[in-house]
């Protein structure tokens, strides 16, 4: 039987981390393979670590809580995919924006041996994704540069909910870099260099507010945009 690792970084997440993971492990549990869920804490001052703690000894026994104390969801998602037991492995946002049954879309291309498959929140106007007006802006306008500067083709890289075959996922991170949100772009254009194929599904994805991204985190992914693609220039990413 096959076995699912579900990767969950959580920074400052104790007031909803709990709903997710009841949510997340109700799902899993009426599926006919076997799971796991990793929630690394990311450097949290509140009580994330406590909350998952808590339930990992109580209601969502397959579940267990790391710390990562480098502060970045890159960092804390890496950890996670190092930490992974299962074939295939997958993360996803602590605010459960996008609900873990839509994994179900991304079956059939893993099991036909698609070894990265990644949400795509503007692939489908029906499925279009539920936010505010100025993070849809800034998110396709970003979307639009990160294609012409690093990854052709590929609409949304930054959507939280990605599936990899794990060996892919291994490879894949162990060359990883940018700690910080800039990850999503890096992980593609690794695979890309270690010529994995890369498949988008649509996806949606609803905002419940109290986001823990700080504006700051666009300016400073579009300077990690130009350091991804100079790695990739000079074969920093070239070899498995």
């Amino acid at each position: 039987m096959i076995k699912l690792s579900v990767i969950i970084p959580a920074h400052n997440e104790e007031k909803r981390i709990e709903r997710t993971l009841l949510d997340v492990d109700s799902y899993l549990e009426k599926q006919n393979y076997e799971y796991e869920i990793i929630v690394v804490d990311n450097a949290s001052i509140d009580k994330t670590f406590e909350e998952v703690k808590k339930l990992e000894t109580t209601t969502v026994q397959n579940a267990k809580v790391i710390k990562q104390p480098i502060v970045g969801k890159g960092a804390a998602v890496k950890l996670g995919v190092e930490q992974a037991q299962g074939e295939f492995v997958m993360f996803m946002d602590a605010d459960n924006a996008t609900p873990i049954s839509q994994i179900e879309t991304f079956w059939p291309f893993l099991e036909q041996g698609m070894e990265v498959v990644i949400g795509d929140r503007y692939m489908d106007d029906t499925h279009r994704a539920k936010q505010p007006w100025y993070r849809t802006v800034l998110s396709r306008g970003s979307n639009l540069l990160i294609q012409l500067v690093l990854v052709p083709h590929i609409n949304d890289t930054q959507a939280g909910f990605k599936a990899f075959k794990a060996t892919a996922a291994k490879a894949i991170f162990s060359h990883l870099t940018i700690n910080g949100f800039a990850f999503d772009m890096e992980l593609l254009a690794i695979a890309l260099k270690l010529s994995f194929r890369i498949k988008a599904v649509s996806i949606t994805r609803e905002e419940h507010g109290g986001s823990t991204v700080p504006p700051s985190a666009f300016i400073q992914s579009l300077r990690d945009l130009f350091i991804i693609k100079w790695n990739s220039l000079i074969g920093k990413y070239s070899t498995k």
